[in-house]
């Protein structure tokens, strides 16, 4: 085929799409305002005449669909803000309010640990108070000087007062000499009136001292720490005789000071104003030292 023919082929085929191009790009910008493509039965119903009228003239089906498309598309379209002004800020009624949750945990927090530490603090200033009278740590009141003599006849030579975690004693008139040259004014002062008020506790290590009815002194059971009836040591590993309280008398009634300022260390090893030696059996065996 020469070159002349192919041109005369080509020419009419290009004018063909030429004109196919152009009819769809005109049939595009009819319907670009609408939605979907229309069946050529429905373009050639809207094409027809139509009982729908505008201002006295007659309105074609595509113009209702392109004015339906467009209200859809304006009715969709974003609303625009309307700018009020600004409400003047009140702040909130605290009655109305209340308490929040986390008020009411932060207060309940603070006040536990301030119960706490109130407690605490009333409980070590208890401690640390002087004790008043009445009680061990204070001034007791024992008794008259004859009933305190009556309760030590009726037990052996020993009267136990729990009240002061003491024991009371007789003192023989005869060795108050040898006392006077050993024992404070304190101590004097009861054994003068015949009785000594010692403290329970052992010298040694703190054990309660119990009396030996069958050999008139006081035997520790703990390490065998031995004192005759009026405190002074006579055996064991005790570093001293047992300690006392410090003793007034008013009126005969026996006042007995046992606060750490009444409190007044035994007399030391070697002391024995009394002479007494042991009445009977032990009720424990003496203790080497240690």
């Amino acid at each position: 085929m020469s070159p002349g023919t192919i041109i005369l082929i080509a020419v009419p085929v290009l004018v063909v799409l030429a004109g196919v191009l152009l009819f769809a790009s005109a049939r595009r910008r009819d319907t670009g305002a609408a939605q979907g493509v229309l069946s050529s039965e429905t373009a050639r119903r809207d094409r027809g005449p139509v009982e729908l009228s505008e201002g006295g003239r007659p309105v074609s089906g595509r113009e209702v669909e392109r004015a339906a498309v467009l209200a859809r598309r304006q009715s969709a379209a974003p609303a625009v803000a309307v700018a009020e002004p600004p409400v003047a800020w009140v702040p909130p009624d605290d009655e109305t309010v209340g308490v929040t949750r986390r008020q009411f945990f932060n207060r309940s927090i603070v006040v536990s640990f301030a119960l706490g530490l109130s407690g605490f603090g009333a409980g070590v200033l208890a401690f640390l108070w002087p004790s008043g009278t009445g009680g061990f740590g204070g001034k007791i009141n024992v008794g008259s000087l004859d009933d305190i003599k009556a309760a030590i006849d009726e037990n052996d030579g020993f009267a136990y007062y729990p009240e002061g975690r003491m024991w009371v004693t007789r003192y023989p008139e005869d060795a108050l000499e040898k006392a006077r040259a050993v024992y404070s004014p304190p101590e004097l002062a009861g054994m003068e009136e015949g009785i000594v008020a010692l403290y329970q506790k052992c010298p040694h290590l703190g054990c309660r001292v119990p009396e030996c009815v069958s050999s008139g002194w006081f035997e520790c059971g703990c390490h065998g720490s031995q004192y005759n009836r009026v405190g002074e040591k006579k055996g064991g590993p005790a570093p001293r005789g047992m300690d006392r309280f410090a003793m007034t008398i008013d009126g005969g009634s026996l006042t007995v000071d046992t606060s750490s300022t009444g409190q007044i260390q035994g007399p030391p090893i070697g002391t024995n104003t009394t002479g007494q030696e042991a009445e009977g059996p032990h009720c424990v065996s003496a203790g080497g030292g240690h």
